[in-house]
């Protein structure tokens, strides 16, 4: 006997909810016609990575920040309007950015 039917034993008037997480997470963003814009600058001698011009929510943006940052398993914040991903990762995120249907701009070397 797996866990599964004990659960079911213990809990007999339970109805299982399926919620497909991966699907909701890809259409909650907000898609605009205008690119983003991914430029690099070095700061204090460090490259980093700006995405900047996303004209939705801010709180889609937090979590489009929130996501790179654990995908690309580095650091970063959200300022002023504008992502800062630690690093040089301008292709990577464009990548990530346009299997998401973005719109993306490199500006910059």
């Amino acid at each position: 006997m797996d866990l599964q039917d004990q659960l079911k034993n213990l809990f007999p008037n339970h109805k299982e909810e399926t919620t497909d997480h991966s699907e909701n997470s890809k259409n909650s963003l907000w898609l605009q016609d205008a690119p983003i814009l991914c430029k690099y600058e070095k700061r204090k001698g460090k490259p980093i990575t700006i995405l900047e011009g996303y004209t939705g929510a801010t709180e889609d943006f937090k979590k489009l920040a929130k996501e790179l940052k654990r995908k690309l398993s580095v650091g970063g914040s959200f300022k002023d309007n504008k992502i800062i991903i630690q690093g040089d990762y301008r292709d990577k995120i464009m990548e990530m950015l346009k299997e998401k249907g973005f719109n993306v701009k490199r500006v910059g070397g």
